[in-house]
């Protein structure tokens, strides 16, 4: 996969025309690149430094790519997985467990909103290198930090990491492949997707084969984002797209950069506000699901190693959907279809879990996890949204952290209705309401215009 978009790195095409919009001469850098595949050699001094990058740079930065989307949620479904053994170990209440689950989208609200102005300060690269140390740390401390508040702490630690890595996913695929915006989106929440699946699965054999303490089992994912970190570090320093990664036709005139870093007036924007009102509801069924979604299947009468096993199963639906989903979304006027369909997924999955949880348990995870795929489906509709990269800094960092605010009641929420009313009746009730309005506002989400022209108005 990594060679093959190499290899169609080097096919990019750039434009000998002039931009349009001011009629000047574009720059020498951006005429003298002609296609390698039909032989034709560079004529810039700069042709060294080009050829490099779509070899070996580039398919370094995709496998920092996957390796960073692979850690953005194991943190959590490692602490699903062993949610009993932690609340046990811990003397941790229902609602405090259900705190303990809120925590995740707290933390992406707080911290995603910073992203973009540490990545013009430092560069996307930087930070997010520095986002796979802090998920690691985190990771290292949180079992041994002793108590509910270290614990909380330490989490809330590696979530800091892994919501300014969520942030600049979008932004990092707009600038590096903005002809590819389906293919990278896709690659990287499969990643993200079997991440989580391999974390809700592993976890609990994992566990078992370090002796049965939980404080090990949750330690053990710190190995993945340490590794994570390499590829990152050669792109610490380098803030800016190379000329061979981007379109002769999108080289900034010179009044170009000016419009393009005044900051959108993005509250104005309907469509911003459905997609971060749709990020948000996603999110909120996404975090019960691996906050909670083990713990009704092991209260069903399921043992704790399948509960794993259909959470993993859950989340692994998303490996190849979320590489599907916005292959096809890019090729859809409208991305309506697809939320509704997701969303009647769903629908059916939580009418299964609440009139049959044991005896069909195997089809509402597979249900649960086709709906769970709106989350590769809202990040690529972030790309598609706005014209400019900084237009999906901006309404990345706009939707996914209003999004993540939304989504903080209702892990909370379910924790207190499962403690006050014994049973799992009234939040799956929560989970299938939820969903209504997702629909409703995915669907405005996926109307086909820009939010700079919407925030122009």
């Amino acid at each position: 996969m990594m060679g093959l978009m190499a290899s169609d790195e080097t096919r990019t095409e750039t434009r000998t025309e002039p931009p349009r919009e001011t009629g000047a001469e574009a720059p020498a850098e951006t005429r003298t690149h002609a296609r390698v595949d039909d032989g034709v050699r560079e004529t810039s001094g700069e042709a060294p430094a080009t050829r490099a990058w779509t070899t070996w740079t580039t398919r370094l930065l995709v496998l920092g790519i996957v390796l960073a989307a692979v850690n953005l949620r194991p943190a959590i479904t490692s602490l699903g997985a062993l949610l009993e053994e932690v609340r046990d170990g811990l003397g941790m209440s229902g609602s405090i467990a259900g705190l303990l689950t809120s925590v995740p989208p707290l933390c992406f609200a707080v911290f995603g909103v910073t992203a973009p102005r540490l990545a013009r300060r430092f560069g996307p690269g930087a930070v997010v290198c520095a986002g796979m140390a802090a998920i690691t740390a985190g990771l290292l401390i949180r079992p041994y930090a002793g108590g509910t508040g270290g614990f909380l702490a330490a989490t809330a630690l590696a979530l800091m990491g892994i919501a300014v890595s969520n942030v600049l996913m979008p932004v990092i695929v707009k600038r590096y492949f903005p002809d590819r915006v389906g293919s990278m989106t896709g690659l990287y929440s499969m990643a993200l997707a079997f991440g989580t699946s391999i974390a809700a699965a592993a976890t609990v054999p994992v566990t078992n084969a370090l002796g049965g303490h939980w404080q090990s089992g949750l330690a053990v994912w710190a190995v993945l984002p340490a590794l994570a970190v390499v590829p990152w570090i050669p792109f610490v320093r380098n803030r800016e797209a190379p000329a061979s990664t981007v379109p002769a036709s999108t080289v900034p005139t010179p009044t170009a950069p000016a419009r393009e870093q005044a900051p959108l007036r993005i509250t104005r924007s309907r469509t911003a506000w459905a997609l971060a009102v749709f990020f948000g509801l996603q999110a909120t069924a996404a975090y019960i699901t691996m906050g909670w979604m083990a713990q009704i299947f092991r209260d069903s009468g399921v043992s704790a190693g399948t509960a794993g096993l259909l959470l993993a199963v859950i989340m692994v639906m998303g490996v190849p959907l979320a590489f599907v989903i916005p292959r096809v979304a890019t090729r859809l006027p409208h991305q309506g279809p697809i939320v509704a369909v997701l969303g009647v997924c769903g629908l059916a999955g939580y009418a299964g879990l609440y009139f049959a949880p044991v005896g069909g348990a195997w089809a509402w995870a597979l249900l649960l996890g086709v709906s769970n795929c709106a989350f590769p489906l809202a990040l690529t509709m972030v790309g598609m949204r706005a014209r400019t990269g900084a237009g999906v800094a901006q309404l990345s960092a706009f939707a996914q952290s209003t999004g993540y605010l939304i989504s903080i009641p209702g892990p909370l929420l379910v924790g207190v209705l499962y403690q006050h009313s014994g049973g799992w009746g009234l939040p799956i009730a929560l989970m299938s309401a939820l969903m209504v309005p997702q629909i409703v506002v995915g669907v405005l989400a996926g109307r086909d215009r820009t939010v700079e022209d919407e925030a122009a108005r």
